[in-house]
């Protein structure tokens, strides 16, 4: 029962949290963006003290309760050891604690976090680790799965989906994702919950204030016969079935020695002993040696066997049928695949004439970090670079950090869009108040930065044209348009940046048609500016 319904909270929490890192319709998060903001290390650093109290209140009565049901990583393990349980049954036994390796761990985290250098560490931060699988491996399979949807939609004429497009965040946000789930992954598939008793720097925390918690897994050694069944199903590998111990500080509350004990010797009660041990004061019986059954039952392998491959022929589809259902299926993924190719080639040429140049990000002197953030400072102090302000900007202009300084932690960029003035929605989901709420009449006076004009670049230089194109497109009017030569009234007018009104925005650089660098280009504020 227990275990029933702690798989169907930390179901209900998963696919509400990924969801958050999915949508790309600007929706969801209004619904369910308060499991962002339930998450440990982002309610710490927001200085969120009410939900740390109250996680912190929750392990000291139930245990690691957080990370078998809230923290999506650790959901994300339980459903890899789960698939590799399928292959292999009992296939943990006990393994003595890291304890070395897991101050170590907690020490860096810890040490990193209170110098401000939270990017060198925040790689194994549980939340942030499990929001870069989300939004750079997840979010484009989401992307082309909807896109997939809308495409057979459209030839049964309904509208019900509607394409959008599919991109990464960077190849370096890629490969970190990419690397981040395979090690989680392997670890999960191998040991379980190594990773978060290992390296995790909030289980080390909570496996702490696990020890001490009220309600424990207790074991009646009256009723056990150290079968160690229940130390061959433990995730946490915490289970020393030989002595009766359970090491609560590795302990997630999964419950599942409780449900794979056959003698009911482990309960969930409250326990009145020390921290140490989860061994019972009750005196060990002598072990009596089972009963051979009589006759075989309805429960025995025979008849189990026997069900099952009686059941099996009920499950043989006609070959012709499935054959065709896979012929159709296949067929429109290839039409869907050919379909997409055409697209992305058209966009590639301007109306099939002239090819365009792609877009290349220019050297700043300062990063841009986005509106609200404060100062450079402040963000690297408590993002836990989750990406979850990337996925959630609608023109793409915040992209994880490649530089190591910074590392995965969001900037400004605006090669594929800029920073909309009426748009909060980064201030409005970032749960470790790396990003503070703001409102679009606060955002129109930040300054993150302002624009500067490179002559050489410019097409009216260059080429000898005409361009006013950062001038019209300026939404706070920066930007004016002045004669190149005074003494030649004629003359092609060149732009001029009046650098107590622009706000950094990005509109010029996003739309100057200089390839591949724009000819004005946003350089960055160390600290924000208040006009």
């Amino acid at each position: 029962m227990l275990k029933n319904v702690r798989i169907f909270f930390a179901a209900l929490f998963f696919c509400s949290i990924t969801l958050v890192f999915l949508d790309f319709t600007g929706t969801v998060h209004a619904w369910l963006g308060w499991t962002a903001k339930l998450q440990f290390l982002p309610a710490l650093f927001a200085a969120n003290f009410a939900v740390v109290a109250l996680l912190a209140l929750a392990t000291l009565l139930f245990g690691r309760i957080y990370c078998s049901v809230v923290c999506p990583l650790g959901v994300l393990q339980d459903i890899v050891s789960k698939i590799a349980g399928r292959r292999k049954r009992n296939r943990f036994s006990y393994k003595r604690p890291k304890t070395y390796l897991r101050i170590a761990f907690f020490a860096l985290f810890a040490v990193c976090s209170a110098l401000g250098l939270l990017s060198a560490v925040s790689l194994i931060a549980p939340y942030g680790a499990y929001g870069r699988i989300a939004s750079n491996i997840f979010a484009p399979i989401w992307a082309l799965g909807n896109n997939a949807l809308s495409f057979i939609a459209e030839r049964f004429d309904s509208y019900a989906f509607y394409p959008t497009e599919v991109w990464t965040r960077g190849i370096g946000a890629f490969l970190v994702a990419a690397a981040t789930f395979a090690v989680v992954g392997f670890l999960a598939w191998r040991g379980g919950r190594t990773y978060c008793n290992t390296v995790c720097p909030v289980g080390t925390l909570l496996g702490f204030l696990a020890k001490y918690s009220l309600f424990k897994p207790v074991v009646d050694v009256s009723k056990c016969n150290s079968c160690g069944l229940c130390a061959r199903n433990c995730k946490g590998q915490c289970i020393n079935s030989k002595e009766h111990k359970i090491d609560y500080s590795r302990c997630v509350s999964c419950f599942d020695c409780i449900g794979n004990c056959r003698r009911g010797a482990i309960s969930y009660s409250c326990r009145k002993g020390g921290a140490d041990s989860g061994k019972s004061s009750a005196a060990k019986p002598a072990i009596k040696p089972a009963a051979k059954p009589d006759s075989v039952g309805a429960d025995s392998p025979v008849s189990v066997r026997a069900s099952k491959n009686s059941s099996d022929f009920s499950k043989i589809e006609n070959p012709a049928v499935s054959a065709k259902g896979r012929r159709g299926f296949f067929s429109s993924l290839l039409v869907f695949a050919g379909v997409a190719a055409a697209e992305a080639e058209e966009k590639i040429n301007d109306g099939g004439l002239a090819p365009i140049k792609s877009r290349r990000k220019p050297e700043r002197a300062t990063r841009i970090t986005p509106p609200g953030a404060r100062s450079a400072a402040n963000l690297a102090e408590k993002c836990v670079a989750c990406q979850l302000c990337v996925s959630a900007c609608p023109t793409r202009a915040i992209v994880p950090s490649a530089k190591l300084s910074d590392f995965m932690q969001p900037e400004m960029s605006y090669e594929h869009g800029y920073c909309l003035p009426e748009c909060t929605k980064c201030s409005q989901v970032c749960p470790a108040g790396a990003i503070l709420p703001i409102t679009p009449a606060e955002k129109s006076s930040i300054q993150i930065g302002r624009a500067v004009w490179r002559k050489a670049r410019c097409v009216i230089n260059a080429d000898g044209l005409q361009c006013d194109n950062c001038f019209r497109q300026c939404p706070t009017g920066a930007i004016s348009m002045v004669v190149q030569d005074p003494k030649n009234p004629k003359s092609l007018k060149v732009p001029v940046v009046d650098e107590a009104r622009c706000i950094g925005c990005g509109a010029c650089e996003n739309l100057c048609p200089a390839r591949p660098v724009a000819a004005i280009c946003v350089e960055g504020y160390s600290v924000h500016n208040i006009i």
